[in-house]
């Protein structure tokens, strides 16, 4: 058998740092050890019963064949019907396109755009995959650190300085991965003014959190305080966090018809189409019963005020209030330098994460995985039971060092 060559492409592509210590909590728990898992990036209830049902009918009455590229028209429709409910916006049927999972839509609007010498702005703390897309197609990440001093959002200052001719995204998440950061109305405002002198640049808004905000009904979208800039932004988001569904695999994008035509072109010669009957579910999501929405939302208020206090109160730890999603973004720079009861030094945040797993069984993400060092991410998309064993494990853990 001839020697596997990778492509140099694949020189530049990372293990996706949230799946690989996903993969690890898996490891340690088929190695007969107990984790207290805070690394899932996904809700720890189930699919409503509506949406499994929605999708048994499909199967039942033959929907499990190819469908169009872009996804069902009934699909198709409940998204643009949510795009108008959220936005004020009209979306036509072209204007969609439908993947599977946000992540997919994300990857092939790079791809569509992305080639060497393109620069895509990606604000620090950021979501792990995001350089690692831009870098394998032969794009340029200008990572602009944002500092939990500006609440860890892209200031347009910082947004203006960023920009050159050769900027052709910006990557908005909000709420935002890791941190639970929301941009407010008027930081909008400020961003869209700086985007309305650079019309070469698009914004490739990610708001995959966007049922889960905690202090306002509705977080603020660039689309609604800036309708005029439609054509620069493509919305991106999917059916895994709202609705417990991160295994049916289902996400969509909108936004402008030539962008939207190039990933379609792209998905029919990839996986041809999305799973058909993930479609009929994601139809049932958008447009059935929505009380699971808000239960699910007041049950992960109720977890984050429960893990922040916990987590306030060990110290070495800071942990910041997040306002959206279900992460807990924790600075940890109180623990770097302290010795461990074997006389190991913890040098960084992933030396922290790695004692908390090994003393605590405590699994966390590091924050340079996300661009941000000295920093941690816990997930509360876990019961509070686990959560109150996890924070306890860890001051226990923490109390050791010297």
């Amino acid at each position: 058998m001839a020697n596997f060559v990778p492509s140099a492409r694949m020189e530049s592509l990372r293990e996706s740092p949230s799946v690989a210590a996903a993969q690890r909590v898996r490891d340690l728990r088929a190695a007969g050890r107990q984790i207290w898992d805070l690394t899932a990036g996904e809700p720890d209830f189930d699919t409503p019963t509506t949406i499994k049902a929605a999708a048994v009918a499909a199967i039942d009455s033959g929907l499990t064949r190819y469908t169009p590229v872009n996804g069902i028209p009934a699909l198709r429709d409940a998204i643009c019907k949510r795009m108008w409910a959220r936005t004020g916006l009209q979306y036509s049927a072209n204007e969609i396109t439908v993947g599977g999972g946000a992540k997919q839509v994300i990857f092939m609007a790079l791809m569509a755009t992305v080639e060497e010498g393109v620069e895509v702005i990606v604000p620090a703390p950021y979501w792990v995959s995001y350089p690692d897309m831009i870098a394998v197609h032969g794009g340029t990440s200008v990572v602009v650190d944002c500092p939990e001093s500006d609440g860890f959002l892209l200031t347009a200052d910082r947004l203006e300085a960023a920009l050159t001719p050769a900027t052709k995204w910006v990557i908005l998440n909000t709420p935002a991965n890791p941190t639970g950061a929301i941009y407010t109305r008027d930081q909008l405002l400020a961003l869209a003014a700086v985007l309305e002198r650079h019309p070469h640049v698009s914004v490739l808004w990610d708001e995959i959190y966007d049922t889960i905000v905690f202090d306002e009904e509705v977080a603020p979208r660039l689309l609604t305080v800036a309708p005029h800039l439609r054509d620069q932004v493509f919305t991106v988001n999917g059916v895994s966090k709202a609705y417990a569904m991160t295994g049916w695999r289902l996400g969509y994008g909108a936004g402008n018809a030539e962008l939207i035509a190039a990933i379609n072109k792209l998905q029919s010669q990839s996986s041809s189409c999305p799973s058909s009957v993930s479609q009929a579910a994601a139809v049932e999501a958008l447009t059935g019963d929505q009380s699971f929405v808000a239960v699910s939302l007041a049950s992960y208020r109720e977890r984050r005020d429960v893990i922040y206090q916990l987590i306030s109160e060990i110290d070495g730890l800071e942990p910041v209030m997040p306002h959206g999603a279900f992460y807990l973004f924790v600075g940890c720079s109180g623990l770097i330098g302290k010795h461990t009861p074997e006389g190991r030094t913890l040098s960084s945040d992933q030396d922290v994460v790695l004692f908390l797993l090994d003393h605590a069984s405590v699994a966390t993400i590091a924050g340079t995985a996300f661009g941000a060092p000295g920093y941690l991410r816990a997930s509360f998309a876990a019961s509070e039971t686990e959560l109150r064993t996890a924070a306890a494990a860890m001051e226990k853990a923490v109390a050791t060092l010297h």
